[in-house]
């Protein structure tokens, strides 16, 4: 309770700020609109279609997948190789931002999954969705979309690999895929297609249909997640679900909107065109400083494409365009705030540093060649 009215008041006392705001006070006008704007858009354009299918998911990965299993496959005593193999390419179909990727982070980690698998799934999953990489050749070319795409898996590796070896942790082996208690009435046919429905349903929202075809699939898979739940569920493992999942919404959701409120606030106040100037070369500083914008600033699913097409055109170099474009997706304030809600404030940390520092190292290898 002592939150959510900490999160009220917050909201209440930023309104009040900009509707007593002296007039001529244009710059800190500006900026407190664009933080509400930019809730209203993230709102309306990803609550309903990304976010909320993503809650549901991570609150199925809770309930019906056996936590030995999640050990098994991406757990620290698992096969590096494979372990880190499926969490760097795992997100590929996932259309999501790095907010939208949070609630299944927060998922595979409360299931068991190592530190270094599950960083490298949360790394890798906005970074190298085909949605994504398809829009990064199509409109940046190929040579930049091509090296998004390896470095992205290489950094996500990295990464998930050196949080490891920080924060060591020990887990124990299992083998079994979905739990044997409650749930074991429910069919691997039946999770599986639970599972299918569930993501299809994510991930639509992002093909090119028109909005009649993207509505009219969606109705079809939301009536089959809705009869595989009424069919083949129990009433007291529908009840864990929704538990699991409303009690993942009322814990991230509330820190994604002061992200994305604090992000859309210090937009206008950023000196574009100061930035735009360091960002030219292929220096340190300038691969640096793209890293750095990209790790705070907030970018939905895709925006990052043509915000990076629009600073190219104004001589930003292709090394920083890359650094840019590794860190930009993958974090964001919205994105720390909750990530510290669920590991802590050291591994935070060190995880922010981690992709600032190894994209700023590709985007000078890249931008060198």
């Amino acid at each position: 309770m002592k939150k959510e009215l900490k999160i009220f008041t917050f909201i209440l006392a930023s309104f009040l700020l900009f509707y007593f705001m002296p007039m001529e006070s244009a710059v800190f006008t500006g900026a407190i609109l664009s933080g509400f704007q930019l809730m209203n858009e993230y709102a309306r354009e990803h609550v309903l279609t990304c976010l909320v299918p993503a809650f549901f998911i991570a609150g199925a990965i809770a309930v019906f997948i056996k936590k030995d299993s999640v050990i098994k496959y991406l757990g620290q005593d698992a096969k590096k190789y494979i372990s880190y193999g499926v969490a760097s390419v795992s997100g590929a179909i996932l259309a999501v931002c790095s907010c939208t990727i949070l609630p299944l982070f927060a998922g595979i980690r409360k299931r068991g999954a190592g530190l270094g698998p599950a960083i490298t799934f949360l790394f890798s999953g906005p970074a190298i969705n085909i949605a994504a990489m398809t829009l990064t050749i199509s409109v940046l070319g190929p040579n930049i979309g091509f090296a998004r795409i390896i470095s992205a898996i290489t950094i996500s590796i990295l990464v998930g690999i050196t949080m490891a070896v920080i924060f060591r942790e020990k887990v124990d082996k299992a083998d079994f895929l979905f739990s044997k208690n409650e749930n074991s009435k429910i069919s691997k046919a039946t999770m599986a297609t639970f599972f299918i429905l569930m993501v299809g349903f994510l991930i639509i929202n992002d093909f090119s249909l028109t909005t009649l075809q993207k509505y009219s699939i969606m109705g079809v898979l939301l009536i089959g997640i809705i009869s595989v739940v009424i069919l083949k569920f129990e009433k007291s493992v529908t009840q864990k679900w929704l538990s699991e999942t409303w009690g993942f919404s009322k814990k991230l959701i509330p820190l994604l909107f002061i992200g994305v409120f604090i992000a859309g606030f210090i937009m206008p106040l950023l000196p574009q065109t100061l930035i735009e100037k360091i960002v030219g070369t292929n220096s340190i500083t300038g691969n640096l400083t793209a890293s750095i914008f990209g790790a705070f600033m907030y970018f939905s699913t895709l925006t990052e494409v043509p915000v990076l097409q629009a600073l190219m055109a104004k001589g930003m170099h292709n090394g920083p365009a890359l650094a840019l474009l590794l860190a930009g997706p993958s974090l964001s304030l919205p994105n720390m705030l909750v990530i510290k809600s669920v590991l802590g404030d050291k591994k935070t940390a060190v995880y922010i540093s981690l992709v600032i520092i190894y994209s700023t190292i590709a985007g000078l290898i890249f931008g060198g060649i």
